[in-house]
């Protein structure tokens, strides 16, 4: 019933995923750079999803901490050396059996790969990832399933809460 997206770029996943979910289903979608909001506000208004699609402008982590209801699905496809810094705010505004999908975290296959086998430039993205995935497999409230498709995909669950 309710769809958060950390990253839009020009909204095309937002579309997406309002294709495959009830018109109940409430998107919200989170971007901060200027050149990409008026393009994915256009690409809403153009799909007839202006009324699903609410999106939310500024820094990710800081529109995360204004959140105050929990989501069913999260899908984070935004900077991805901050995935590990936006994970605290994500799990707390994931529902129990709320599922997270995290896209592009094998990196074109670098993330397999010894650190200094990377370029430089991208050594604090390649570490970073490594962390944040080593979090999701490891976190005794997720259940995560690491997907080879595309640039990889990692799917958590989020256990249901002790009563």
């Amino acid at each position: 019933k309710r769809i958060l997206e950390v990253g839009t770029a020009v909204g095309f996943s937002a579309i997406l995923m309002s294709e495959y979910v009830t018109e109940e289903c409430e998107i919200t979608t989170i971007e901060k750079y200027e050149k990409r909001i008026p393009i994915a506000r256009e690409n809403f208004r153009r799909a007839g999803k202006e009324k699903q699609i609410t999106l939310l402008e500024g820094d990710a982590m800081e529109v995360m901490q204004s959140l105050k209801e929990p989501y069913d699905f999260i899908f984070m496809d935004a900077a991805k050396g901050q995935y590990i810094h936006y994970m605290p705010e994500v799990l707390r505004l994931l529902a129990p059996e709320g599922v997270l999908m995290s896209d592009n975290v094998l990196q074109d296959g670098d993330i397999t790969q010894s650190r200094f086998a990377v370029e430089r430039r991208n050594r604090t993205i390649h570490s970073r990832m490594r962390e944040y995935l080593y979090e999701l497999k490891h976190h005794e409230g997720l259940q995560t399933s690491i997907l080879p498709l595309g640039d990889g995909v990692a799917l958590s669950v989020k256990k249901e809460e002790e009563k």
